[in-house]
């Protein structure tokens, strides 16, 4: 009697724990499956393994394949169509999902990633915080100089203060005065000073609203994404030549 092929599909062998210790690209197949959606406010990042909310993380998508079938995008504002790849907000997080090809297990398909990946991120950062604080600016929303900052501060008006990467600390210590104030520090003075139409801004104070949180959620981003100091409800002053500069009421714009 001749032996016919059935249609059903054969049932893997062996227990299904040899089979995804045998496959790891198996295993991160099938830990992407419960991301195949982008519903809900946390992501799983590619690398880490750990779910973060969404905001605080980075997203990437393959370039459409009709405009660059092997291109991988940074979608920094997280609303490009596709699926969305996602890392933590760290540079050497972003390192090894290059190094190990991570990009492309979870697409399921060859990406390659930009040279510099991880400048590539924070200079993208750097100018979405740019172009928020220009529109926070046009939109009366945010002001600078120690004193209109101070003042700012003092009537409970300012949702976030954004310093001078290369400012002072005892002098952002001398405008918040104790003051439980969101501290961000994500550009350096001669760019804060360009969206004011200065030569140099150290001290920026921004009014509630959706901006506030955008600048701040950019910033953290950038910080993870550059080693440099993240937000913090308050930095401390330092010990020593910088408290005696403010102690003499040196003042920086």
């Amino acid at each position: 009697m001749r032996r016919t092929r059935s249609s059903w599909q054969r049932a893997p062998t062996g227990s299904r724990e040899s089979r995804t210790l045998a496959d790891p690209d198996t295993l991160a197949g099938l830990a992407e499956d419960d991301d195949a959606t982008e519903d809900g406010p946390l992501r799983r990042c590619l690398v880490t393994r750990v779910r973060l909310k969404r905001e605080t993380m980075l997203r990437f998508v393959a370039a459409p394949e009709t405009v660059s079938p092997e291109s991988l995008v940074f979608d920094a504002a997280a609303t490009l169509p596709g699926r969305g790849l996602w890392l933590s907000a760290r540079r050497d997080v972003i390192e090894k999902a290059v190094k190990t090809n991570a990009f492309s297990r979870a697409a399921g398909r060859r990406l390659v990633a930009p040279s510099g990946l991880a400048e590539l991120v924070a200079s993208t950062l750097e100018q979405r915080i740019a172009e928020r604080l220009g529109l926070a600016r046009r939109a009366g929303q945010a002001v600078c100089g120690f004193e209109k900052a101070k003042e700012r501060i003092a009537s409970g008006q300012c949702a976030l203060l954004v310093e001078a990467s290369d400012g002072s600390l005892a002098e952002q210590e001398r405008l918040v005065q104790r003051r439980e104030t969101r501290v961000v520090r994500p550009l350096d003075a001669a760019r804060l000073g360009a969206v004011f139409g200065r030569e140099r801004s150290v001290h920026v104070a921004i009014g509630p609203g959706r901006l506030a949180v955008q600048i701040e959620a950019d910033s953290v981003r950038l910080a993870g994404v550059t080693d440099t100091e993240p937000a913090s409800l308050r930095l401390q002053a330092p010990q020593g030549a910088g408290r005696e500069k403010a102690d003499r009421g040196e003042r920086q714009i």
